[in-house]
């Protein structure tokens, strides 16, 4: 992305930080619900929390340096929570090494569909933040050079 962002790149970029802070919020909210879902080495509480610090930390890296690179991050982390809260929600995958069986055949409370949304919306918004990005400086010389 240049230096000088476009309504449109600005627009993607708040969009996917606030899917993530919505996601982060409901993971932060849902976490103690799930304590007791556990293996010896993990719960699922720990996992969300892991998640919702995770979620944050991308979604502020892509407010700070607002590049590809945070941007392919940002997808990386809403697309896999996304796949994940389908997954778990329709298959019941069971144990996969420490992390427990989290299948949950309901959309409810509230904020189980909401942080999918809200997944799903930050996903998308930084795959088309990459997609309308122009290549870096060092890109162009290259291509311009060469």
């Amino acid at each position: 992305m240049t230096s000088q962002r476009t309504p449109l790149q600005w627009t993607l970029i708040l969009l996917a930080v606030v899917g993530l802070v919505v996601d982060a919020i409901v993971h932060f909210d849902l976490a103690s619900a799930f304590a007791d879902v556990k293996t010896s080495t993990i719960s699922q509480a720990d996992l969300f929390r892991i998640e919702a610090v995770v979620a944050l930390v991308v979604a502020a890296a892509l407010l700070v340096y607002p590049r590809r690179g945070t941007a392919l991050a940002v997808f990386v982390v809403a697309a896999s929570a996304a796949v994940a809260v389908v997954v778990y929600r329709y298959i019941d995958i069971g144990r996969i090494g420490p992390i427990p069986n989290m299948y949950d055949p309901y959309w409810q409370p509230v904020g189980k569909w909401l942080s999918a949304v809200a997944e799903i919306v930050a996903a998308g918004a930084s795959a088309a933040l990459i997609g309308v990005s122009t290549p870096s400086r060092g890109r162009e010389r290259e291509h311009v050079a060469g």
